[in-house]
């Protein structure tokens, strides 16, 4: 989850997440050699003595600056084009978690098991609860297992929502009428945090998204348990 005076990404959980960080730093890298070459080009400007009164045309120059831009765009074009597929892969799903929006709360369905089913609600934080997290506990988790594929259906019942968990890469849109798809991976047990990162009214950002990470023996348990 992110902490006080974090300024970088979160830790990844995922390996969708982990292709997301190389993306950025591959990027981040190519803006800084951007800005590091024109700022001493314009600082060059500011400082030289060259005039050329009769200079009317350079066609070599122009060349350069029209096909480097366009390298420099297929650099960073190729490996998002990739990552875009990667992140709509899907592949034998092990089980699949159906996500409801409402104003302002999550619904969530296990549509493989019957009778599997539960809302999940924002903890008021107050001295009786002092160690939960402020405006990220909820009184009923998503209990997924680790290191299994699972399929996220979201929709919603209202408004626009979106169903964004930021250490698992994942961001979808929950549209009213429409049921969108995506996936996880998770790589290892913990806890994940997430929050409705649509403006969906009044009570928007107290609608947050837990996921408790466990093995499959434990979420085969939490199953028969929960039936």
């Amino acid at each position: 989850m992110a902490t006080w005076s974090n300024f970088n990404l979160q830790n990844s959980a995922s390996p969708l997440m982990e292709q997301i960080i190389f993306f950025h730093d591959h990027t981040l890298i190519i803006l800084i050699m951007i800005t590091i070459l024109v700022g001493y080009l314009m600082i060059n400007l500011f400082f030289n003595k060259y005039i050329n009164r009769f200079l009317l045309e350079g066609q070599m120059i122009e060349l350069i600056w029209t096909i480097i831009p366009t390298i420099t765009l297929i650099f960073i074009a190729l490996p998002s084009l990739r990552l875009l597929y990667l992140l709509d892969e899907l592949n034998n799903p092990l089980i699949t978690l159906k996500s409801i929006g409402h104003q302002w709360y999550w619904s969530y369905e296990y549509s493989d098991f019957n009778n599997v089913e539960f809302d999940s609600y924002m903890i008021n934080y107050n001295n009786s609860n002092i160690n939960n997290f402020r405006l990220l506990d909820v009184d009923n988790r998503i209990i997924l297992p680790m290191n299994n594929q699972i399929r996220i259906m979201v929709t919603a019942t209202d408004v626009i929502h979106s169903w964004t968990i930021p250490s698992l890469g994942v961001k979808i849109d929950a549209n009213p009428g429409r049921l969108n798809q995506t996936n996880l991976f998770i790589n290892r047990p913990g806890i994940f945090f997430g929050q409705c990162s649509e403006i969906c009214g009044a009570n928007h950002s107290f609608m947050p998204i837990m996921i408790e990470s466990i093995s499959i023996k434990n979420f085969i348990n939490w199953i028969n348990n929960y039936s």
